[in-house]
């Protein structure tokens, strides 16, 4: 079941960012950040950002470029089995640690376009559950979307109440403002929940499509298994 976005949610949520972008490009140009448009090439080693900031990302190998999305391309990700060695780094792109992708003090948001019928996986993440300066993160456990953010004043986290992983495209949007944190899918909001975190403020690269720091049996990597579209990160 989808639940209605309450005029109180989007009275916050639009103060700041547009309430879901349709595409990369409906993002506000001043808030952008990054904008990975992920349309390159089968064989790319270099996902570009088009937000002309110059956060560009290293595809691992084991990435899948190329993939028609149906009027655009887009990244597939195979499945790998949870918490079964080696540890697979190529599955991953990799994007160094700038100051523009850590939400620090400012409001903040993660936009995703997804289709999985997997019910798995780290989508993407800047820092692990331990590192110091704290931590944001969007993944699927059980098929439901789920947005993190950790903090030095403590931690939001929220479940969507139903899954996504219907192998249809999704939007999904991570909110981090003064007020809360405000999950959305296609639009419509899944979960909020009221509280500021804090600051976000780490030294780690920002990882798509599983954890970087990782063994596969201390530490499971989160693998994703999927397709992605694009992703956007703003702040303001």
């Amino acid at each position: 079941m989808r639940r209605r976005p309450t005029l109180a949610a989007i009275t916050l949520l639009t103060c700041v960012f547009a309430l879901t972008p349709g595409s990369p490009a409906d993002a506000a140009e001043d808030h952008r950040m990054a904008v990975w448009s992920m349309d390159e090439t089968a064989g790319s080693a270099w996902m570009l950002d088009t937000s002309g900031r110059g956060h560009h990302g290293q595809i691992g190998p084991e990435v899948g470029t190329g993939l028609s999305t149906g009027y655009e391309m887009g990244y597939t990700f195979e499945r790998l089995e949870p918490d079964t060695p080696p540890a697979r780094p190529g599955h991953v792109v990799r994007v160094a640690d700038h100051s523009d992708l850590d939400p620090a003090d400012r409001e903040f948001a993660v936009t995703i376009r997804l289709r999985t019928n997997r019910k798995f996986g780290n989508i993407i993440q800047k820092g692990q559950a331990t590192v110091r300066g704290g931590s944001w993160k969007v993944q699927l456990p059980n098929g439901r979307a789920t947005c993190t953010y950790r903090g030095s004043r403590g931690t939001i986290e929220l479940i969507a109440p139903y899954r996504i992983n219907d192998g249809a495209w999704h939007v999904v949007r991570c909110v981090r403002l003064r007020q809360g944190v405000y999950l959305t899918i296609d639009g419509y909001q899944a979960k909020s929940r009221e509280g500021w975190v804090g600051t976000i403020d780490n030294d780690w690269p920002v990882s798509i499509g599983g954890k970087l720091d990782c063994d596969q049996v201390e530490v499971g990597c989160d693998y994703y298994a999927g397709d992605l579209d694009w992703i956007t990160v703003e702040a303001a």
